[in-house]
C-alpha cells in the first residue's frame, strides 16, 4: 500500500463515525428546524421564543452552567493538587475521588433526591437532632432555589472528578525542573502554583472547561430527578416538545440553540486559553 494514503486510511473510521453520529443527525435536525411544508421558515424558532417558558429555561441553564463550571474547576484544581503531591496512597485517593464517575446522571440525581426529599436523610438527621420538629418539603415548587442548590450540589459531586482527572494528567506532564527552579528563586507553594502550575496547565484547563461547559448546557437527568418540571432547563424543554407536545420541529429548534451556545462557549475558551506557540506541555 502506498504510504501516502496511510494517514487517510487511519482517519477513515473516525471520519465515518463523525458523519454517521454527528453530521447526518445534525443535518436532519437543521432540516426539521428550518423547514415546513411550504419551504424555509423561522416559524419554529418564533414558536420557541414566544413560549413563556423559553426565557426562564434559557436563563436557568446559563446560570446553572455559570455557577457549576467555575466551582468544578476550583474544586478539581484543589483535588488534583492534593493527588499530585502525594507520595504514597496516590492511586487510592485518585480512585476515591473518581468514584462518582461510575454513576449515571440519573443515578446521581436519585442519590441526592434521597437526601433532600421529605422522608430523606437530611430531614431524618435534622429531626433526630431536634433542629426541626417535622420534615420539611425542600423540593416543592415553593422552593425553586432549593432545587437549584440541590442540582448544583449533585452536579459538583457527580462531574468534578472528570475535570480532576484531566488536570491530574496535565500536572503529570509539567517538568519538575520548573518547580525546582522556582523554589531556588524563593517562590513558595502558592507562588509556584500561580507562576508554574496554572500557566502550564492551560491546555488541560481549556479541554476541561470545554467538556464541562458543553455537558452543563445539556444537563437533564439530574434536574428531572430532583425537580421534575419545576426547574425547566433547555434539554428538558427539548424533551418536552419532542415527546409531550409532539412538535419535533420546535424540539429541533431547541437543540440548535443548545448547539449554538455550546459552540460559542467552545470558541470563547479556545480564544481566551489558547496556548502560545512554543509553550509546553
Amino acid at each position: 500500500m502506498n504510504q501516502r494514503y496511510l494517514p487517510y486510511l487511519l482517519l477513515a473510521p473516525a471520519t465515518l463515525f463523525l458523519f454517521v453520529f454527528f453530521l447526518y443527525p445534525f443535518a436532519q435536525i437543521a432540516v426539521q428546524a428550518f423547514t415546513t411544508e411550504g419551504g424555509l421558515t423561522l416559524r419554529h424558532f418564533q414558536t420557541m421564543a414566544g413560549n413563556w417558558k423559553f426565557w426562564p429555561t434559557f436563563w436557568n441553564t446559563v446560570i446553572l452552567a455559570a455557577i457549576v463550571v467555575p466551582l468544578q474547576l476550583a474544586m478539581a484544581l484543589s483535588m488534583a493538587s492534593i493527588v499530585a503531591r502525594l507520595q504514597t496512597g496516590r492511586s487510592a485517593i485518585l480512585y476515591i475521588f473518581s468514584i462518582p464517575l461510575g454513576l449515571s446522571d440519573l443515578a446521581a440525581g436519585i442519590i441526592w433526591l434521597a437526601i433532600f426529599e421529605q422522608s430523606g436523610f437530611l430531614n431524618s438527621m435534622l429531626v433526630g437532632l431536634g433542629v426541626i420538629a417535622k420534615p420539611i418539603l425542600y423540593l416543592g415548587y415553593q422552593n425553586v432555589w432549593v432545587i437549584f442548590v440541590a442540582v448544583i450540589l449533585a452536579e459538583l459531586w457527580r462531574a468534578t472528578a472528570i475535570v480532576m482527572v484531566i488536570l491530574v494528567s496535565g500536572m503529570g506532564l509539567i517538568p519538575k525542573e520548573y518547580y525546582e527552579a522556582a523554589e531556588v528563586f524563593g517562590a513558595g507553594p502558592w507562588k509556584r502554583f500561580l507562576t508554574v502550575t496554572l500557566p502550564m496547565l492551560r491546555p488541560s484547563i481549556q479541554t476541561a472547561l470545554i467538556l464541562r461547559t458543553i455537558a452543563a448546557f445539556e444537563v437533564f437527568a439530574v434536574v428531572v430527578a430532583l425537580g421534575g418540571t419545576t426547574l425547566p432547563v433547555l434539554t428538558g424543554e427539548t424533551f418536552n416538545w419532542q415527546f409531550a407536545l409532539q412538535d419535533k420541529s420546535v424540539a429541533a429548534a431547541y437543540a440548535l440553540v443548545i448547539l449554538a451556545i455550546s459552540i460559542a462557549a467552545t470558541l470563547m475558551f479556545l480564544r481566551l486559553l489558547r496556548t502560545p506557540k512554543g509553550a509546553t506541555p
